[in-house]
């Protein structure tokens, strides 16, 4: 593949060398001058991945393990600016790029009758896509301690701490921003791993970007967007599944967490996890990628 544009990073291959429990081999495509990475294992249906911030696939490994048994394939993909994705320097970053990324994805695979899994900021972009974007190539949706941005959503003490530690420290700590959003701990080796795509101060664009992106007023760019998927959600008829983790503060079970409950045409109640963190995919990897397979079960023959 071409090289990489002056203006954005790519991590050596050799940081993503002995990855702990993620022996997946990266895909690769060409999107908007940057070269993209997925993982792609497993056959039958597809299930699609969305990270959010500050992860990148790896975070889904548990999950992965736990689905591709039951005989789903399983697509992952790293964000720009996130995994062994191409990174743009800072001001590359937009609400509008992000999605196309994904509708991106969406085509050269030629996905169709997905289950589109999201957490953290997977939900603001895969959301948009499973609504607005392409809603007829997304059948079920699965929504993990995520949200909608509106420009009108309360964000949180912890989310304000956040906000202005990364606008403080552009060499971010990534291994401890995990650390942080994790209820039971890290080895040293997984916090590596989070460490692995981010090289060099440079490579740390996405992250640095991301929670400027979210609109804090209504006229806001991405705010006009999220309303569109409020809407369109509010009145969608396919089968959702919400999971949330019980120790949640950077999105709090009791603040947004309900609100989601509230918003998605729900045939059961939220599903909580029970000892997990906001990164539920480390506490809990296999219960959750156990709880979507036990969901599309229940739901075959159903559609």
């Amino acid at each position: 593949m071409a090289e990489p544009l002056p203006n954005v990073h790519r991590t050596p291959d050799d940081r993503f060398e002995d990855l702990p429990g993620f022996a997946h081999q990266p895909s690769y495509r060409e999107w908007e001058g940057l070269r993209l990475a997925h993982v792609d294992v497993g056959e039958g249906d597809p299930v699609v991945l969305l990270h959010g911030e500050p992860t990148w696939s790896f975070l889904w490994r548990h999950v992965i393990d736990e689905l591709v048994p039951a005989g789903h394939r399983c697509i992952a993909p790293d964000l720009p600016g996130f995994g062994r994705s191409d990174k743009p320097l800072d001001d590359w970053y937009t609400y509008d790029r992000l999605v196309a990324s994904v509708v991106d994805l969406f085509v050269q695979l030629d996905l169709h009758d997905v289950t589109l899994v999201v957490h953290d900021w997977g939900g603001p972009v895969g959301l948009r896509v499973a609504t607005t974007e392409m809603a007829h190539r997304i059948s079920r949706l699965v929504v993990m301690d995520s949200g909608v941005f509106t420009g009108t959503q309360p964000m949180g003490e912890t989310w304000q701490a956040f906000r202005q530690f990364v606008d403080s420290t552009p060499d971010l700590p990534i291994g401890f921003l995990v650390q942080s959003g994790v209820h039971g701990g890290l080895d040293d080796a997984v916090a590596l791993a989070y460490e692995a795509p981010f090289d060099t101060i440079d490579a740390k664009g996405g992250p640095r970007a991301l929670p400027g992106l979210i609109p804090q007023t209504p006229d806001a760019p991405g705010a006009p967007e999220g309303r569109d998927v409020v809407r369109e959600l509010a009145a969608d008829t396919r089968p959702m599944l919400l999971l949330w983790a019980e120790h949640d503060t950077v999105l709090p079970l009791d603040g947004p967490g309900r609100q989601m409950e509230k918003l998605l045409p729900l045939a059961q109640p939220l599903k909580l996890i029970a000892g997990a963190g906001h990164f539920l995919q480390e506490d809990c990897g296999e219960q959750v990628g156990a709880a979507i397979s036990a969901w599309l079960g229940s739901i075959e023959g159903l559609e």
